[in-house]
């Protein structure tokens, strides 16, 4: 197993030059568990609003562009497709999504907020925006321009690999997308 360049690790968690790489190591390891802190966090913060960090999810998109479908919600969002039909049935049963049949036609339903909705996700982005915040404060000018950046390179990155090491063509025949294409 390669070791990687102490260049790339210039923290203080860096193991040693010649310490065997571990999990705690990995960028992709030490991303996934900031991104979960800040999932919880994110999760705990929106309680108070009566949503679900999914649901949150759903709204924001859903503010972002509407109409939009299930599968491309779920796409955006980075859920399974059943993840996301179980908040849209939340969502809609407490009236905040409202479901119509797609004007493209065929069994297609476009989703988009109730005025309910609206409000709500005013509240919500509200909240998120004061989270952003406190992300970012921790942060120079410049650290946050190279994280952007950064950020970028590694989704570029992670998407290239998943395309590369997916299988083609799924069990059902059709061909299989990220989740987060």
């Amino acid at each position: 197993m390669p070791q990687a360049k102490s260049a790339a690790r210039p923290n203080h968690d860096a193991p040693k030059q010649d310490a065997p790489l571990t999990i705690r190591d990995l960028l992709s390891y030490r991303i996934s568990r900031t991104a979960n802190a800040m999932s919880r966090s994110a999760a705990l913060r929106y309680q108070q609003f009566g949503v679900t960090l999914q649901e949150w999810r759903t709204i924001a998109l859903l503010a972002a562009e509407s109409p939009q479908a299930l599968n491309q919600l779920a796409r955006s969002a980075g859920l399974d497709k059943a993840q996301m039909s179980r908040a849209i049935a939340s969502l809609v049963e407490r009236g905040l999504v409202l479901r119509k049949d797609s004007e493209a036609g065929g069994r297609s339903i476009d989703l988009t907020l109730s005025r309910r909705g609206e409000a709500l996700y005013k509240d919500l982005i509200t909240a998120a925006a004061e989270r952003d915040e406190a992300f970012r404060a921790c942060l120079s000018g410049e650290e946050q321009r190279v994280l952007d950046a950064a950020l970028g390179k590694l989704h570029a990155v992670a998407r290239a690999l998943s395309h590369a090491t997916a299988p083609a063509v799924g069990a059902s025949g059709g061909r299989r997308r990220s989740v987060e294409d």
